[in-house]
């Protein structure tokens, strides 16, 4: 008998399009070389400061905009909104979600928030009648990949970490939650990702 009866997704990448696909139309639309924005972005080293001050809150959406903008060389106007304005949900995986709750898994959101003004990357998502637990990370001054986050996510969820998978579309964040004793997926596309949850749960969701 599966012990696993806990489900802990990631937003961006994993409940929608890939974040990648987005950046490479933002490229398209601003007349920027295709690769510059995710090379400017993963090897400045104040922007990735700034991204994980802004993941726990620290700073505001508008000053990481004007800072970034400076470095691709673009306007700061809803900056994040603009680079992630392709992101889309990803049906198959909201499915699956709800397949594990009527089955008595629990289902938690773990994200690392980009800020929520003036873009709001959770704008037209029900989070609370669509998840048991929701950790948005600049509530709570944490961000993945820093442990704490991912214990207090159990705590939220009321389940040991063995008895949860964990996904996400970021490698770095699966090592945390595996030493803590989740089993871990690294999201792809979403047939493939629930394949891969259903193997760790023992379950099917989907119809």
């Amino acid at each position: 008998m599966n012990e696993r009866k806990g489900l802990i997704l990631d937003f961006g990448g994993v409940l929608t399009t890939p974040l990648l696909a987005s950046v490479t139309e933002f490229e398209r639309d601003e007349g920027l070389p295709q690769g510059s924005v995710v090379r400017q972005l993963s090897s400045d080293h104040e922007i990735l400061r700034l991204t994980e001050d802004l993941e726990r809150g620290s700073v505001t959406q508008a000053q990481w905009n004007k800072v970034a903008a400076l470095r691709i060389g673009v306007s700061p106007d809803n900056l994040l909104g603009r680079i992630f304005s392709r992101l889309r949900p990803a049906p198959l995986m909201y499915e699956a979600a709800a397949a594990a709750r009527r089955q008595g898994i629990r289902v938690g959101l773990l994200s690392n928030s980009v800020g929520r003004a003036p873009w709001d990357l959770y704008a037209d998502c029900d989070l609370d009648t669509t998840f048991d637990a929701v950790l948005i990370s600049e509530d709570h001054g944490l961000r993945k990949p820093e442990p704490a986050i991912y214990e207090h996510m159990l705590k939220m969820l009321e389940l040991p970490a063995a008895a949860c998978v964990f996904v996400d579309d970021t490698p770095h964040n699966l090592p945390p939650a595996a030493a803590l004793g989740m089993a871990t997926v690294r999201a792809q596309e979403p047939r493939t990702t629930i394949t891969d949850i259903q193997s760790l749960l023992g379950t099917s969701l989907t119809s």
